[in-house]
């Protein structure tokens, strides 16, 4: 079996040498078991030296591809060409930063030998903030409500798939892609693992909040028009509060006569339409801007080197 691994790389020069040593001994255990493997390295438009480095790994090793955007693309469309590129019958989606461990690799490929088509390795949360896992485990609770496929807090990119996910997943052609969705949406036979959350070996992360925050506004938006729904029946229930607040002032008027209206009241009723009024513009404008990208029909990446073959670089 050709096992593919797919590894994402921005600003990376740091550890992608060290990364590549650790998965080539995997692999040189894996020999014996009649498993192959190939290394398909997506620079994302690093700043650094990433992309000699890659380069440098492809002069010693055969078995390094390599795919060099012409700039920062974002993690999703490095995905996207990693598993287009990919020519393995199973392909290991992994960080290049070494918070996914290359040891589990194994695990992975003796878990697909049993009949799954993915292996999820789940992080634990060991060792983070209690501020970020309170939050994400309330984010996976409200999104899990809204979203149409299960998204499990801890569970992220690393992952086996085996070829028929691959391609069900590159069928997929959407331009805003949001990878954890999708492979959830697929299905096929999955089984998940735990494993103890990895610090960074070198460098720092490209996240940050607002990052982060835009990652789960895609997630909570990229499978469901819930929100649209919502506030469809938010208009509802406000003109049925005004209804029954008109009723109650005509009411209050033929019983007590005309009173000289609050002040406070109408400033509060008006500022309170107009932010629900502005947030639900909000939400319909996330989906038209969704539309307006979709109908576009741009490639998700544009490629500026590469030793892999051009067939499928300039895709949408």
């Amino acid at each position: 079996m050709l096992i593919s691994i797919v590894a994402p790389c921005y600003n990376e020069e740091d550890v992608v040498e060290r990364f590549h040593e650790k998965v080539q001994a995997v692999a040189e255990d894996l020999l014996p078991l009649g498993h192959d493997m190939e290394f398909v390295y997506v620079d994302d438009g690093s700043r650094d030296r990433t992309l000699a480095a890659l380069k440098r790994l492809a002069g010693l090793d055969a078995r390094v591809r390599y795919v060099s955007f012409s700039r920062n693309f974002g993690k999703e469309a490095a995905l996207l060409a990693g598993l287009r590129h990919a020519s393995g019958d199973a392909v290991i989606v992994m960080d290049a930063d070494l918070q996914h461990p290359p040891e589990l690799i194994r695990r992975m490929v003796e878990l697909r030998e049993k009949g799954h088509d993915q292996v999820i390795a789940r992080r634990s949360r060991t060792g983070d903030r209690l501020t970020r896992t309170l939050t994400a485990r309330l984010y996976y609770r409200l999104v899990n409500r809204l979203v149409d496929v299960e998204l499990v807090d801890g569970v992220g990119d690393f992952r086996l798939l085996s070829r028929r996910v691959v391609d069900a997943v590159l069928a997929l052609t959407e331009y805003n892609r949001f990878s954890k969705g999708l492979f959830a949406w697929v299905g096929f036979p999955a089984t998940t693992f735990e494993y103890e959350n990895a610090a960074r070996e070198a460098g720092r992360s490209s996240w940050n909040l607002r990052g982060l925050l835009n990652y789960g506004i895609d997630g909570l938006l990229s499978f469901n028009n819930r929100p649209l729904r919502a506030a469809l029946w938010l208009g509802m229930g406000l003109l049925l509060c005004a209804g029954l607040y008109t009723a109650w002032i005509v009411g209050a008027a033929l019983i007590h006569g005309v009173q000289t209206p609050g002040y406070v009241t109408i400033i509060t009723a008006v500022t309170a339409l107009a932010g629900v009024q502005m947030v639900m513009l909000g939400v319909i404008g996330e989906y038209t801007g969704r539309i307006y990208y979709e109908v576009k029909g741009r490639p998700h990446f544009l490629v500026k080197a590469t030793n892999a073959e051009r067939t499928k670089d300039l895709i949408p």
